[in-house]
């Protein structure tokens, strides 16, 4: 089902069409943020094992900070002339991805599923972010501001997976359950 995002009126310098075209991918980086704040929190929540005060700590600053990524995507929704859809229901029925599938688990598993979860939000923010260039360089540097934040957030889960040598625990895997087995088997 295809949703015409076109709005009545948008900022001086884009037309209605291309607003209508970064509203919707808004939307899609709004779900990303929403779901990726929740996961954060459900991975805080559940965290157990000898890294557990570590883990539990790192989490919540990346959680304020995602929090605000979707408060700022939101009101660049609204400020283009669009409706920020933030319930449940909208991120449910419009999202591409599965829920997080990791419950209680080693700190080090749930690390190895989350490095999975930053790659798929890194890979489709950078997408977003070729195609906003093309419509407005606000919205991109909106995005890029974001993408360096995730990556960076990524490299801190990165940290715990890597070895001395540089490889990384997770490289091969191909979903979360087998990054969280492959992240267990470093706990």
């Amino acid at each position: 089902m295809t949703q015409d995002l076109t709005p009545k009126y948008t900022v001086p310098g884009i037309e209605r069409e291309a607003a209508g075209r970064l509203i919707g991918l808004l939307r899609m980086r709004l779900h990303a943020l929403n779901d990726l704040h929740l996961t954060l929190k459900h991975v805080h929540w559940n965290v157990v094992g000898p890294h557990f005060v570590a883990i539990h700590e790192m989490i919540d600053p990346q959680v304020d900070r995602v929090r605000d990524m979707a408060d700022d995507v939101a009101e660049r929704i609204a400020a283009l002339g669009g409706v920020a859809q933030g319930t449940p229901g909208a991120l449910v029925a419009e999202r591409t991805w599965d829920d997080y599938s990791i419950g209680r688990a080693d700190a080090i598993a749930h690390l190895g599923a989350l490095d999975l979860v930053y790659t798929g939000v890194l890979e489709s923010l950078r997408a977003a972010i070729k195609e906003a260039g093309d419509l407005d360089t606000a919205t991109e540097d909106l995005l890029i501001g974001q993408l360096r934040d995730l990556e960076q957030f990524q490299w801190f889960v990165r940290a715990h997976l890597e070895s001395a040598g540089g490889t990384l625990a997770t490289e091969q895997a191909r979903t979360e359950e087998e990054a969280a087995d492959k992240g267990a088997e470093l706990g």
